[in-house]
């Protein structure tokens, strides 16, 4: 289940938990909290953005090295409408 993050919209009317940030397990298709369990101060959801991660694995992966281990052919365009064998 998916920690989602809410924080309460109006700070004057709203109490210790809330004001800052809250923080609360749900499933993905169950609706966005309102207000606050404790206060029942109106709330709204903080988007987070997501980590992704770059990797450089697909240069290693297409290298002439390991396509050649693995059994592949790397054609190159010679001009002309013909290709060379690389590996």
């Amino acid at each position: 289940m998916p920690l989602y993050t809410y924080r309460a919209i109006d700070s004057l009317h709203s109490c210790a938990e809330c004001l800052d940030s809250l923080e609360q397990f749900q499933k993905m298709n169950e609706p966005p909290l309102a207000q606050c369990p404790s206060c029942k101060a109106p709330l709204v959801r903080i988007m987070h953005p997501v980590a992704t991660v770059r990797d450089s694995s697909t240069s290693k992966t297409l290298s002439d090295d390991n396509l050649k281990k693995h059994g592949f052919k790397k054609l190159v365009n010679a001009g002309g409408g013909k290709f060379d064998e690389v590996v």
